[in-house]
């Protein structure tokens, strides 16, 4: 009987509408406390002019603005918001969907003309956005996605590709070496975000193709040295034949390094990763990292602030764009060299021209 009742508000609509309900008393009660207490949070950075002036204003509300990948975005998104003549200001909340909430209700509180959000989950996503659209502000999202919700344009790499690509290389190099018996090991980003299950799918589907056994899947919480050491060598103690550790991300890569050399294996597995850091540069040349899946977030910021305004302006925005994943190993290095360091490390953020 309770099945069947839930189905029927699911099937209704009741069960979301229930909750839509909840989330706007929610937001007054958030709006009402935010107004008692007056002030701006310490994380929020301004990225521009003050707040007298007539400038427009975006707030960027990002996950979490200690992961390089992130800061990384927001400095893209600071360079456009610049060159368009808007005031913005970052919102990181160190990976809290509480933090990332209150975020809001400050951004809403300033006003903003505009939101770009790189959020904490696809889920927490979804009430952003319900509740931003009910306070009329438009949204553009900057990459991992959302289950639901009404948004300007979604600006998003190609993840299943570009993972689908990278296991290409792995089966490539395992071939090469032999060891296609041997199988690999996944440390995951949270599974609940929709650009982590692009990336298992499409490296998994590259697994498949080549026979290759994935030995396991942890997914990571905290994004520590510690936590990325502890599942590397969960996996290595697992299966004896793992000869690959494949992170989906790539600022805790010394941790998996780490746990390979603690188990005695430095040399027998290989390390892969997602995404990219400045030593990466000289660690493909020199074999201690096979390749990366390089996402271009310089280029995801601009784009996204890009899109909010054209959508500020009256312009027809495409609803979703999606940024190829660069390939890089040690044949691939050279030629993508100068992009890297643009768009995906944002060395080179004054010129413009690299923008594709």
């Amino acid at each position: 009987m309770k099945c069947s009742g839930f189905r029927r508000r699911r099937e209704t609509g009741e069960g979301h509408d229930l909750g839509r309900v909840l989330r706007s008393l929610l937001l007054l009660l958030l709006l009402a406390l935010m107004v008692a207490s007056g002030g701006e949070d310490a994380s929020a950075q301004d990225g521009g002019a003050e707040q007298g002036d007539r400038q427009p204003r975006l707030a960027y509300l990002v996950s979490d603005l200690r992961i390089p990948f992130w800061d990384i975005m927001w400095r893209g998104a600071q360079s456009e918001a610049a060159a368009l003549g808007y005031d913005i200001t970052v919102y990181s909340a160190e990976n809290s969907a509480r933090a990332e909430l209150m975020h809001l209700i400050l951004a809403l509180r300033r006003p903003v003309d505009g939101i770009i959000l790189s959020p904490t989950t696809s889920l927490a996503a979804a009430t952003i956005l319900d509740l931003a659209n009910q306070a009329a502000i438009p949204v553009v999202i900057a990459d991992i996605g959302t289950d639901q919700g009404d948004f300007v344009s979604y600006i998003s790499s190609d993840n299943e590709m570009g993972a689908y690509d990278l296991g290409r290389v792995l089966a490539g190099a395992l071939e090469a070496r032999g060891w296609q018996d041997g199988s690999v090991g996944v440390v995951a980003i949270p599974q609940k975000r929709a650009n982590g299950q692009a990336r298992t799918r499409g490296f998994s589907r590259a697994m498949a193709e080549a026979g290759i056994r994935m030995a396991g899947i942890k997914q990571q919480v905290d994004f520590s040295y510690q936590e990325t050491f502890n599942h590397t060598a969960a996996l290595l103690a697992g299966d004896p034949l793992l000869r690959a550790v494949w992170l989906q991300g790539s600022d805790r890569y010394q941790g998996a390094l780490d746990a390979v050399e603690a188990a005695g294996r430095s040399g027998d597995v290989l390390l892969l990763t997602f995404d990219a850091e400045t030593e990466f540069l000289d660690m493909i040349p020199q074999g201690k990292l096979l390749a990366a899946g390089m996402q271009q977030p310089f280029l995801i910021g601009e784009k996204a602030v890009a899109a909010m305004h054209g959508h500020l302006q009256g312009l027809a925005v495409p609803k979703e764009q999606q940024l190829p994943v660069l390939t890089v190993s040690s044949s691939s290095l050279d030629d993508l060299l100068p992009v890297i360091r643009r768009n995906v490390l944002g060395l080179q953020s004054a010129d413009r021209q690299g923008n594709q």
